[in-house]
């Protein structure tokens, strides 16, 4: 594995005494990045002491999880199922650059309907699914469950302390979890969800366990992948100026977010920011095509 790429690089920002560093979790390994790295590294050594031979999960169409599972499958051994979000995508003649990759790990896919795939914690629903595929070790949607949030406990160094805020992008919650177990009682752990509402606040306090920490939810851009120009500038911005490229699911929301809360005065003076890059470099491909098809300015690579 590569963890000795992982790195703090600060930036400066003009005219602001506010620090920001970003953590590179996206330089963790090329194929299972940043925080699915953390979230499948317990949850592999699980499915080995279970003996099972066979990974299923669940995801939508560009997810990073789907692409990360399917790559730790084909490094470890195990069969990996993704059940994906979308029964038209099966209509389509070709898959999508997440998909591509998943299924040249080797993954086997199964689209269901979004009413179906409400229902896929329900044990009907997944007894069905062992009906149809065999014994298989269960991944939760984005590889939340304890052992991922013990997992994004590791997150956090000692050199870390030194930081007053926290920010991470939040999916399903298991990320900024592992943050918040992780953190020091004089820091703030500030999420930045991809999705609309508020309902990620229960999912979290399953697993957290301090009350430092608070979810900003104005810089979803309509839900999860929903993207809008401004944020396909400010990345592109990002890139340029400081050399560190943003995926526009996650991490691009979060960065566009805190700029934006400084530039609102939010924070106070002097305060020093460490923001998780969580990785997702896969999923530009699939959203560029997407800008694409509807003539709108691309991401740079």
């Amino acid at each position: 594995m590569l963890q000795n790429l992982i790195h703090n690089q600060t930036i400066s920002i003009q005219n602001s005494s506010i620090e920001i560093t970003i953590k590179r979790e996206d330089l963790i390994h090329p194929f299972i990045s940043g925080n699915k790295y953390r979230k499948l590294k317990y949850n592999i050594q699980q499915a080995k002491a279970d003996h099972s031979k066979s990974i299923l999960t669940f995801g939508g169409a560009f997810s990073n999880h789907i692409a990360a599972v399917a790559f730790a499958g084909k490094e470890y051994g195990f069969n990996t199922i993704g059940i994906i979000r979308g029964e038209e995508l099966s209509l389509k003649n070709e898959l999508n650059p997440t998909l591509q990759f998943a299924q040249s790990c080797g993954m086997r896919f199964k689209f269901i309907s979004r009413g179906d795939y409400r229902a896929k914690t329900n044990q009907e629903f997944l007894d069905n699914l062992k009906s149809e595929f065999g014994d298989f070790y269960l991944l939760p949607e984005g590889g939340t469950n304890d052992l991922a949030v013990k997992g994004c406990e590791e997150i956090l160094q000692t050199e870390d302390s030194k930081f007053n805020y926290i920010c991470c992008p939040v999916g399903t919650g298991g990320t900024i979890s592992g943050l918040i177990n992780a953190s020091e009682n004089h820091q703030k752990i500030l999420g930045f969800p991809a999705l609309k509402g508020d309902f990620l606040q229960e999912d979290i306090r399953k697993f957290a366990n301090q009350d430092n920490w608070k979810l900003i939810t104005d810089y979803h851009f309509g839900g999860y992948g929903k993207i809008k120009p401004e944020l396909i500038s400010f990345i592109n911005m990002f890139k340029k100026d400081y050399n560190i490229p943003l995926d526009p699911i996650y991490t691009g929301k979060m960065l566009f977010g805190i700029f934006d809360l400084i530039t609102l005065g939010v924070f106070p003076s002097d305060s020093k920011i460490l923001a998780i890059h969580t990785g997702g470099l896969q999923g530009i491909a699939g959203v560029n095509a997407m800008l694409k098809r509807k003539k709108c300015p691309l991401i740079e690579v």
